[in-house]
């Protein structure tokens, strides 16, 4: 079939297809450099929604592009796109409806076939990257002669295999061969995989993808004069020349380790981006393309493309509109925060609340000295935004200049939200909340940061127990998006909303939870947990019990898990949930003497590797029945499968989709799996535990 036949075929697929426009006009370069056609691309709204490519996209780039091929009098083509976006990649809303691997095939070809139009079509072209380039939005920029970059850009990224897909319209040919596979190798595994990390304006032209960073504020204007001179010839491009020796299969075998490290071979994009990325090292470009128009129809057909679809969309979608959250009208406004407590967590929320919401944040705590250490911390933690670039220095003095401390609670008589950050002792947040409610106003919201206590209890003896809310953070609380946010019995509109609204300002996904045990993620990490070290009790040894999960590709072991939660917290944990659910979850006697004994860890790390402590070794007192892998991932996952259940018959959570999008953003649970719930369905777990799905057939799946 023709380019122009794919195309039909593909644009007769009805889809939901928000189409970006690529509008031509003429314009005369300065200096004499003569006509060139310049495409915009725009699909008629603002930045909120971005360019993408979904195959009348595609038709209308193709026609512009051969209108300018056409006419002699044009000598070059440029592409942009409307302000602050080039294009974010292909239009993935029609993806699910690709019934059949041709269709999918015949996807690839298309996007192949237009936009290598941009370096076959006989004329030079210049891509200016105006603003944001993620996937194919940056594959059209790579296709293109010359490249200008804005300074201001702050998205650039190839995060295909974050989704399970791969860079399908050139990426892993055209990158490797720009900039060497070493670089290549970063941007389109090594960042996709670490929480799908952007490239900014300035670190794209480093990287060697951008020929020349130019400011923000004329761009368009500069980039024009400086395509003229490239044209005129009083500007050489000269790029550095690709290593294609040892280098090249040392950084494939580098994205490899990095690719096992993070997904322990459960996922394939990241694999198959490599083999591509390997094979472009001695490929042209006809086989290159060809490679991954084959490896792209293999992943868009996969259970792993329509899980990390669903995650996707759950993620960018969902946690925008949180299930059950009150009208946002009734939200009160917050001028003023209080912290009560100095410790880390507390310093964390508090760097947290003054960057966001940029109003007066005050710490208090028992002395002075504790007081001192909280401020200096987020003051420090200012300081070091500032010595990255993250801050001008006028912001960075404002924003330290709006955070105090105090060892008196009456500095927050005028705050419009404050919120503990104690040791999880209910009396002690009891005791606490009766004292802050003789100086705060009615209206003000006390929020707690408890993680499994029961916010209700914590409320009973107030006044106003309506205004009081759970606001579970995850640590650390500057990474992890997810917000717990729990309406206990008591909690009103009112103060529900302006909690939804202060964590939207915190540009956290915030998820409404019932008043339960450990609400959600806190609850079935125990339960997962407590399952691991039932197991280790019984005899299974902590590295092999560690090792049967990697299958799963969860971001950590679980003793390694338990490590950066804390052993005491855990064990804290471990006996909360003991005493609501005690047919359920047990507390491990090992754990219970490991913390007794004060260790931190149940491994040592010598190179960086992980090897159990003797002396925990010593102290733990196992069975003689240990579990095979298969025996552990089924007994988890079953465990798992139980407790979500209950969890939806409870009313904890909306909907799966919401235990779903928590464990994404609180627990790390891969995208590739695209949630716990559709994980368990696709495996049979849920049938066999339940009776039934949690999720109907076809969501998150192929069937």
């Amino acid at each position: 079939m023709s380019l122009q036949e794919l195309i039909d075929a593909a644009v007769a697929i009805e889809t939901d297809e928000v189409v970006t426009q690529a509008h031509s006009r003429d314009v005369v370069l300065p200096g004499k450099a003569g006509l060139m056609a310049l495409i915009t691309l725009d699909n008629g709204h603002d930045h909120t929604k971005p360019n993408t490519f979904g195959p009348e996209g595609l038709a209308s780039l193709n026609t512009a592009i051969d209108a300018a091929l056409a006419r002699d009098e044009v000598v070059a083509i440029g592409v942009t796109g409307k302000p602050f976006i080039l294009a974010a990649g292909a239009d993935l809303t029609g993806v699910p409806k690709l019934t059949d691997r041709e269709q999918a095939l015949n996807l690839g070809r298309i996007g192949h076939g237009v936009m290598r139009k941009l370096v076959d079509g006989g004329k030079p072209s210049f891509a200016f990257v105006n603003g944001v380039a993620l996937g194919g939005g940056l594959e059209v920029a790579l296709h293109a002669t010359y490249r200008t970059v804005s300074a201001a850009a702050g998205m650039l990224a190839t995060p295909e295999v974050f989704l399970g897909l791969i860079p399908g319209w050139g990426g892993n040919f055209l990158l490797p061969n720009l900039i060497g596979a070493d670089k290549a190798v970063k941007v389109v595994v090594e960042n996709a995989l670490n929480q799908n990390k952007m490239l900014t304006g300035p670190e794209a032209v480093q990287f060697g993808i951008g020929d020349v960073l130019l400011d923000s504020a004329d761009f368009l204007e500069q980039s024009l004069l400086w395509a003229s001179k490239v044209l005129t010839g009083s500007v050489v491009v000269e790029r550095a020349e690709i290593d294609r020796g040892e280098a090249w299969d040392a950084a494939v075998a580098r994205g490899k380790g990095f690719a096992d490290l993070k997904v322990s071979g459960a996922a394939p994009a990241p694999y198959r981006a490599l083999d591509l990325i390997a094979a472009a090292k001695d490929n042209d470009r006809d086989r290159g393309f060809a490679a991954e128009d084959e490896a792209l129809a293999d992943l868009i057909m996969s259970e792993e493309l329509r899980s990390g679809l669903y995650a996707f969309d759950l993620v960018n979608k969902r946690a925008k509109r949180p299930a059950g959250a009150p009208d946002k009208s009734l939200a009160r406004p917050v001028s003023k925060v209080g912290v009560v407590g100095a410790g880390l967590m507390a310093g964390q929320l508090a760097l947290l609340f003054v960057r966001r919401l940029e109003v007066p944040v005050v710490l208090t705590d028992l002395d002075q000295e504790r007081v001192d250490r909280g401020v200096g911390y987020v003051h420090g933690e200012i300081d070091k935004l500032l010595a990255k670039g993250r801050l001008r220095s006028d912001k960075a003095n404002q924003l330290k200049a709006l955070v105090t401390g105090s060892v008196d609670r009456s500095v927050f008589a005028d705050a419009d939200f404050v919120i503990e950050a104690v040791f999880e002792e209910l009396q002690l947040k009891k005791t606490i909340f009766a004292d802050l409610e003789k100086i705060i106003r009615p209206d003000a919201i006390l929020a707690t940061n408890t993680s499994s206590l029961s916010v209700t209890e914590m409320a009973a003896e107030l006044e106003h127990p309506e205004r009081v809310v759970g606001f579970h953070f995850f640590n650390p609380v500057a990474v992890l998006p997810l917000l717990e946010i729990i309406r206990a019995d008591q909690t009103d509109d009112a103060s529900l909303a302006t909690a939804f609204a202060v964590g939207k300002t915190l540009k956290k996904s915030c998820v409404l939870v019932k008043d339960a045990p450990a609400f959600v993620v806190n609850r079935l990490l125990t339960r997962f947990l407590g399952e691991v070290s039932a197991a280790v009790d019984e005899g299974t040894p902590i590295p092999a019990a560690d090792k049967a999960l990697s299958a799963l590709g969860l971001p950590m072991p679980p003793f390694v898990l338990l490590q950066l939660v804390g052993l005491p917290v855990a064990l804290h944990v471990a006996e909360t949930m003991n005493r609501a659910y005690p047919d359920r979850f047990a507390v491990s006697p090992n754990l219970a003497k490991v913390v007794a004994a004060g260790k931190s860890s149940f491994y040592l790390w010598p190179e960086g590797k992980p090897v159990v402590d003797p002396e925990v070794e010593a102290l733990v007192t196992v069975g003689d029945k240990p579990s095979s892998p298969d025996e552990l991932r089924t007994r988890v996952l079953t465990a798992l499968a139980e407790e979500i259940h209950i969890m939806l018959d409870e009313g904890v959570v909306a909907e799966a989709q919401d235990i779903d999008l928590c464990l994404l953003l609180g627990a790390g649970w891969p995208f590739h799996l695209g949630g716990i719930t559709p994980y368990l369905d696709r495996s049979g777990i849920s049938e066999k535990v339940n009776g039934s799905r949690f999720l109907p057939k076809g969501v998150a799946s192929l069937a």
